[in-house]
């Protein structure tokens, strides 16, 4: 049994908050301006006290399941933290999924409570609704009427409920995990195991305060944006302001001003490719000065272990600081400490850029069914290529049994601690395949820990094949060093039992189109575009030189094939943490790689 700090369930951390920063704001909605309009603790305890009277109202008990599906806002929450206070289980879902896949879940999960977004969603629903019985109750969020949630909230205004403080050990959330492949399975998540990764993360950031907000972008359906934004913010008592579309991220984060970002390493490299390319058109003076200050930059890190740095070094990176990535910031809000990403390796070459003009980006790892923080990295103990050190009262160990002549003693990463899920929901046998005897997590991902006790992630034993030579790719990381090209959108890296290995990509059409204009090539739609040969020579060529030097030649793709459809999460391409599902698409693009080969 593992001995929990408190608080140590969902409940009590809210209104513990609630207690202490009761007329501070919590989450700010934006008008289609963007105008924020923000609700207090007080606020939302309020609508929590409603809708959980409500619930119960509704049958509710402990135990059962209460669902949604909505994008983050206000009502999510309110959702969730109702739910917890009648110790029933909550089980998010995301809007832009399948009907199959949120029928599948209702029926899994034996779903007693639906809320939804809105009137278009309860229309798919009620089409299905005969074909799960279980579900009794169904609301729309952006509704008006009984069906409605403001309605609900107002009938259990009228006889309040006491919530139930719950046990570290209930389960909190059945959180159904996207996947690469296969279907979703639902992880059981318990109010210890996310206090408890809340705590933990909280001990590596001390500076955090109620002063602290978060821009909104990752979906609350997925652990990493609950647990790290949502839970920990209410914490320490911040503020969430959410975003209205990814395109309107930039003038959102202008008006949230956050402090602190929860993120993914696309995001970033999104934003690095778009300051360089706003620099490069720029150009003059401007571009001087910023290349100058990065350079200063790397001379001063170069410096640091030999004394004192230069001080020319130290005057050039001022005036690019105060020039150029003061307004580079101001673009993020102007409050902008810091972030972390997680989900994927951040490249070295990104993550250094944003320490360079003063926002460190912090690497962590973790998956759904670790809550999910494993290890992180932080202010005062941060390894560039590394994710960190674990948290406290987790532990991480390296099992090498299958990779015994590994150099750097990498293996499969097992995990211990107060984190680990209860299991798998209706899946003994796959919660078994991966819980050892002795209460560790087999993560399915490969790393090997160094001599300070940071965690290095080297693949995953599942994406990991060889070639016709017997030679070990991992091609995730091959992926991550070409989504770096700004000629690039998406990237799938393929070669299992093959040769060598191939690349499909879906280019960046803008940037594409800019190219061709320019070398006077003609092409009137993105169909013609991919098929020129200049178009694919000049992606091969600029690729290739881009790998060699950091992948061995075996590594580096002979072919590339450029598609025409970027990979997204509506077609089914990417996961909504925007992992490749491989299998999907290797599907999609399977005549093109069997002709690729010549099959």
């Amino acid at each position: 049994m593992f001995t929990y700090d408190k608080p140590d369930n969902l409940v009590e951390m809210f209104e513990l908050s609630l207690a202490r920063h009761a007329e501070r704001p919590l989450f700010g909605t934006p008008d289609q301006n963007g105008t924020y309009t923000w609700a207090s603790y007080k606020d939302i305890g309020k609508r929590i006290d409603n809708l959980r009277a409500a619930l119960a109202q509704q049958g509710v008990t402990a135990g059962d399941a209460v669902g949604i599906i909505a994008n983050n806002r206000t009502e999510w929450a309110v959702a969730a933290f109702a739910t917890f206070g009648l110790g029933a289980r909550f089980v998010p879902m995301y809007e832009k999924e399948l009907p199959k896949i949120w029928k599948h879940i209702i029926k899994d999960s034996s779903l007693k409570v639906l809320f939804v977004a809105n009137n278009s969603i309860y229309k798919a629903i009620t089409e299905i609704r005969a074909e799960v019985p279980e579900l009794l109750h169904l609301f729309v969020i952006d509704g008006d009427g009984e069906t409605s949630m403001k309605y609900l909230e107002q009938q259990g205004e009228k006889s309040p409920v006491t919530a139930i403080t719950p046990q570290p050990t209930d389960t909190a959330v059945l959180i159904y995990t996207s996947g690469t492949t296969g279907d979703p399975k639902g992880v059981l998540l318990s109010h210890g195991n996310f206090t408890s990764n809340v705590i933990a993360g909280g001990k590596l950031f001390p500076e955090f305060s109620h002063e602290d907000r978060s821009l909104s972008i990752l979906p609350w359906a997925h652990s990493y944006g609950q647990t790290a934004e949502l839970y920990n913010f209410i914490y320490f008592g911040g503020s969430m302001g959410f975003i209205r579309e990814v395109s309107t991220i930039v003038q959102d984060m202008k008006n949230v001003a956050p402090t602190f970002l929860i993120a993914v390493p696309r995001v970033f490299n999104k934003i690095y490719d778009g300051i360089w390319s706003k620099m490069k058109e720029t150009g003059g003076l401007a571009l001087k000065i910023f290349t100058m200050g990065l350079e200063s930059a790397a001379s001063l890190r170069n410096c640091a272990t030999q004394g004192k740095p230069p001080l020319l070094a130290q005057v050039k990176y001022a005036i690019a600081d105060g020039i150029v990535f003061k307004k580079i910031r101001q673009g993020f809000g102007g409050h902008l400490s810091g972030a972390l990403t997680a989900s994927a390796m951040m490249n070295q070459e990104v993550a250094q850029f944003f320490v360079d003009i003063g926002i460190p980006v912090f690497d962590a790892y973790g998956l759904s069914e670790t809550s999910p923080a494993v290890t992180m990295n932080c202010r005062n103990a941060n390894k560039p290529g590394s994710v960190g050190r674990p948290l406290d009262k987790v532990r991480v160990v390296i099992d090498r049994e299958f990779m015994e002549d590994d150099e750097k003693g990498a293996g499969e990463i097992v995990v211990y601690g107060p984190n680990v899920m209860q299991g798998y929901h209706n899946k003994p046998e796959a919660t078994k395949a991966v819980m050892t005897d002795d209460g560790g997590f087999r993560t399915g991902d490969l790393g090997y820990i160094d001599e300070d006790g940071f965690l290095f992630i080297t693949g995953r034993i599942k994406e990991q094949y060889k070639l016709e030579n017997g030679k070990y790719v991992f091609p995730a990381s091959i992926e991550e060093e070409i989504q770096l090209s700004p000629w690039v959108e998406n990237v799938f890296v393929y070669g299992e039992g093959r040769s060598h290995n191939i690349c499909i990509i879906a280019p960046d059409f803008k940037k594409l189109s800019a190219w061709a204009a320019e070398k006077g090539l003609e092409a009137a739609s993105s169909t013609e575009l991919v098929a020129l040969p200049e178009t694919e020579a000049m992606i091969r060529e600029s690729i290739t030189a881009q790998l060699k030097g950091k992948f061995g030649g075996y590594e580096i793709p002979r072919q590339f094939i450029l598609v025409e459809e970027p990979f997204s999460v509506d077609n089914g391409m990417l996961t909504h943490t925007m992992k490749l599902k491989r299998r999907k698409v290797l599907d999609r693009y399977k005549e093109n790689v069997d002709l690729a080969y010549g099959l």
